[in-house]
């Protein structure tokens, strides 16, 4: 699902911002022969995402590490657990490590993070999304660590799909006008989503036979009488005021899919070391 140039171009980026000319510490401490053994090490439990995005970093770096992965993408690892073995030159080891563990340690924290969230709605239909709050120049990694976390993926960018938030509406001046007028224009495979905040825009929303129809900060009560409603006529979104705490009772109105930014804009790094050892 990734793009290896996508990937490339993101780690260049990251390491010329942290290496920039030299590395002050390992370039006059380390000899360029010198060689060293390393692992990554699980300090919590959770999924892991991004291990060979990591590992990639080292082949960017410099040459001459071999690594051995022990746990792939989307596996649960416990807290002491070895993900992956290396073994080559100290300098590459050594330079890569911050670059290979903030990729990695950011997108397992997504990946875990967006598991805990399917698995409070397991047993209904909805479905968890991420959403556009993504950090700039990450979006493909973020969006590709929710679906390794089991979630699905929402719009990667304005061109996937027209979505009518509240300043279309208000700035066009209602939702049957700017429906009809993106109709006019767009081609026949361009799907509407509409965001509404009461039940009046639901009811403009599905005369406009939308395909999607954002439910915005209602109650889980609005939610339910929302899904009757609606009846089928189209696909349900829940999205803002979302947490853990209400996550399942939202899930049991009815609705086909809860959005998240938190997924991405908000989540906490998964806790991995890399541990490294001379050879003897």
């Amino acid at each position: 699902m990734l793009n290896r140039i996508y990937i490339d171009n993101i780690i260049n980026t990251a390491l010329s911002e942290d290496i920039n000319y030299i590395d002050a510490t390992t370039d006059n401490l380390v000899d360029d022969n010198h060689r060293s053994t390393a692992y990554f090490v699980a300090k919590d439990d959770g999924v892991l995402c991004g291990i060979d995005i990591a590992l990639r970093v080292f082949e960017l770096v410099g040459d001459g590490v071999e690594a051995e992965i022990l746990i792939k993408d989307g596996a649960q690892v416990k807290k002491g657990d070895v993900i992956a073995n290396l073994r080559g030159s100290t300098k590459t080891l050594l330079k890569g490590e911050r670059t290979a563990l903030n990729i990695l340690q950011h997108m397992s924290g997504i990946a875990t993070a967006t598991n805990r969230c399917v698995k409070l709605a397991e047993g209904t239909n909805a479905r968890i999304t991420d959403t556009r709050k993504t950090l700039p120049g990450l979006r493909p990694l973020q969006k590709y660590a929710v679906t390794v976390g089991g979630g699905r993926n929402h719009r990667y960018n304005l061109s996937d799909g027209a979505m009518l938030k509240d300043n279309h509406i208000d700035a066009y001046g209602s939702i049957t006008a700017a429906v009809n007028a993106l109709r006019e224009k767009a081609g026949h495979m361009l799907k509407v989503e509409v965001e509404v905040r009461n039940f009046d825009e639901l009811n403009e929303a599905l005369e406009c036979g939308c395909e999607v129809i954002m439910l915005d900060n209602m109650s889980p009560e609005d939610m339910k009488k929302a899904v009757s409603i609606t009846n089928g006529r189209a696909k349900l979104e829940a999205s803002g005021n979302i947490t853990l705490d209400n996550l399942s009772e939202v899930a049991k109105t009815g609705v086909d899919i809860i959005s998240l930014g938190a997924l991405t804009h908000s989540v906490k790094c998964f806790d991995i070391s890399m541990k490294i050892q001379t050879e003897k």
